[in-house]
């Protein structure tokens, strides 16, 4: 190919390329947000029968730079589907690029490997999705283990 083509070939690749702004980025009204939680995993066959605990975390950021948001629930399941906690007596406003978490303690064995939580938020406008994730940590001996899970839009009302 000879430089005149290449060039051409570049200016076309970049005038079609659609830049990656907030413009084009999907807004929403409010979600249901599903979360896994792990209180505990299984390592491997030794302790089939002796789970490793770990201690989770659940992160909800506000990623608007303008907006706020409103959490108007945060409850924490088990395995089975059943209710452990709600973690919100009333509802809490997220500022723009603020954020919040809510921690289930190590000590915490009825939430099991199946644990979940589901977020509900609302906003007054359309905003950025929120990042709301999981993280896990345990250690036992010398032994260390740390990982995230993103947490999924189950419901929702995108902006229009």
């Amino acid at each position: 190919m000879t430089i005149n083509r290449i060039a051409l070939l570049a200016f076309a690749l970049l005038a079609f390329a659609r830049p990656a702004t907030a413009e084009a980025l999907t807004k929403w009204l409010n979600q249901t947000v599903y979360v896994p939680i792990y209180s505990h995993i299984y390592a491997d066959d030794r302790y089939r029968d002796t789970p490793f605990l770990l201690t989770a975390t659940l992160s909800i950021r506000n990623t608007d730079p303008a907006k706020p948001f409103t959490l108007k629930s945060v409850s924490y399941y088990d395995s089975k589907g059943g209710l452990l906690q709600q973690y919100l007596d009333k509802p809490l406003v997220i500022e723009p690029l603020g954020s919040t978490r809510y921690i289930v303690p190590e000590s915490e064995t009825k939430g099991g490997s199946g644990a979940k939580f589901l977020v509900e938020w609302e906003a007054g406008s359309a905003i950025v999705e929120p990042i709301i994730e999981s993280v896990m940590i345990g250690t036992k001996m010398q032994q260390g283990i740390s990982f995230i899970s993103t947490g999924r839009v189950i419901k929702g009302t995108p902006a229009r």
